[in-house]
């Protein structure tokens, strides 16, 4: 259903992953599509893969932890295709695992400059391009870990939380001008970073375990609901935290 038919849509974190099923997922429901990431050879397979099944993209490499690139990434897709309409915040990073004393006090801004402040500076430039189009929705990836914490995580649990608070205050900010604003809060993803964790079998069984329906999420379900949130069909939908989790936080 081409339920974005016109419009453009934006992807940070594009090469692989949530962000590549998302920027397959927009183009599918008729979105231009504006794929960036870090990652110029992947990411611009993404473009490929969107343009061989009769979709529009551009690709434009983009560090979210520079203010600058942000701006830029913006500019390009306004001079591409002269509006934008809809934009996922995925780009994010893992992180090194150690306990809270033991984090490496470069681990540690390294992540929340990429997880964090990546999403504020990518919203900074994107908002005022939604105003001059009239209107327009945004999704930030946060995780389960917006909610919840996890031992040997703190920065990006840290992180995910801010996602969810900045989330919020910008959705009350921009509700009354025709933005929308929404947190997706996935569980573990087969992404490429979790699928290696497959060679240390009891590592990836105790990940599954956690998750009630048994099993891992696959990054296309996350696709899904961020499209959702960016269509029509979500039109009262803004401020609100929507997990895609297995179950992991009923428990």
């Amino acid at each position: 259903m081409a339920v974005l038919s016109g419009k453009v849509a934006l992807v940070t974190g594009a090469a692989s992953g949530i962000g590549r099923a998302t920027a397959l997922s927009f183009s599918n429901a008729g979105a231009f599509v504006v794929v960036s990431d870090v990652n110029e050879e992947d990411g611009r397979h993404t473009a490929w893969l969107i343009e061989q099944s009769g979709g529009e993209a551009v690709f434009v490499r983009t560090d979210v932890s520079d203010p600058l690139s942000c701006e830029a990434l913006v500019r390009v897709t306004l001079d591409h295709f002269g509006r934008l309409d809809c934009a996922c915040n995925n780009a994010g990073i893992g992180g090194e695992s150690n306990p809270t004393a033991d984090y490496s006090i470069e681990g540690w801004r390294r992540v929340l400059e990429v997880n964090l402040s990546g999403v504020f500076y990518c919203m900074k430039y994107e908002i005022p391009a939604m105003l001059a189009a009239g209107g327009g929705a945004i999704v930030n990836m946060g995780s389960i870990l917006s909610d919840v914490g996890f031992a040997s995580a703190p920065a990006y649990v840290a992180a995910k939380h801010g996602v969810m608070g900045l989330t919020r205050a910008a959705a009350l900010e921009y509700a009354p001008k025709g933005i929308r604003i929404n947190v997706v809060g996935p569980g573990f993803i087969r992404t490429p970073l979790i699928v290696d964790l497959e060679a240390n079998p009891g590592t990836y069984e105790w990940l599954v375990s956690r998750h009630p329906l048994g099993r891992l999420g696959e990054p296309e379900e996350v696709a899904d609901l961020v499209l959702w949130l960016c269509s029509d069909e979500a039109s009262f939908v803004t401020g609100a935290y929507y997990t895609v989790d297995g179950g992991y936080l009923a428990q």
